[in-house]
């Protein structure tokens, strides 16, 4: 166990590294790193580059949440991608994100629709695939002005929230198809 972190450590050093000697304005390499948190020293490690972040991957970690440092920090993102954690919340430090248009949270462990998300203006893009979400905040995301498409796809979404929600959203919403009612 100690070697395999010291490794994604390593693997996770490297890739940073590589983000600031070359001023990109992606750390998409950090997903498959088997992070459970996202490392302190990497804050550190970027401080001089991270206003210049404008794209983040921490896809398929082990990550069960993300700090408000996190969000704070990489306040320029434009886009995030946190598929495939293990993540049931986000930080309210979320709304402060002014330049998100996209973040990927499939494949996560939401129950609720993170509402934080619901406040940030510029995003045009949310996808929630895959988590356990039941309740949807229909009249808050019908007032995103930006919101061109939200994927629901495989969540145990209700027939109460399908109806309410055709007729009030102005984007793109993407849904399982509804499983037939038995005939008795």
């Amino acid at each position: 166990m100690q070697k395999k972190m010291g490794e994604a450590v390593a693997r996770v050093a490297r890739k940073v590294n590589n983000t600031v000697e070359n001023k990109t304005d992606s750390l998409a390499d950090l997903a498959n790193c088997k992070l459970m948190t996202f490392p302190v020293g990497i804050y550190k490690a970027m401080r001089s580059v991270t206003e210049a972040i404008h794209h983040i991957s921490l896809a398929n970690n082990e990550l069960k949440s993300l700090t408000g440092r996190f969000v704070t920090t990489f306040s320029q993102l434009r886009e995030l991608n946190l598929a495939g954690n293990y993540l049931h919340r986000l930080p309210e430090e979320v709304t402060s994100l002014l330049h998100l248009r996209a973040i990927n949270l499939s494949r996560n462990r939401f129950r609720r629709f993170p509402e934080p998300l619901a406040t940030v203006t510029t995003l045009e893009t949310i996808d929630l695939e895959e988590n356990e979400i039941v309740e949807v905040p229909v009249e808050k995301l019908a007032s995103m002005a930006s919101l061109r498409s939200l994927n629901l796809r495989d969540n145990p979404v209700g027939p109460d929230v399908r109806l309410l929600i055709r007729p009030l959203v102005p984007f793109d919403l993407l849904l399982s198809p509804e499983e037939p009612v038995p005939k008795a």
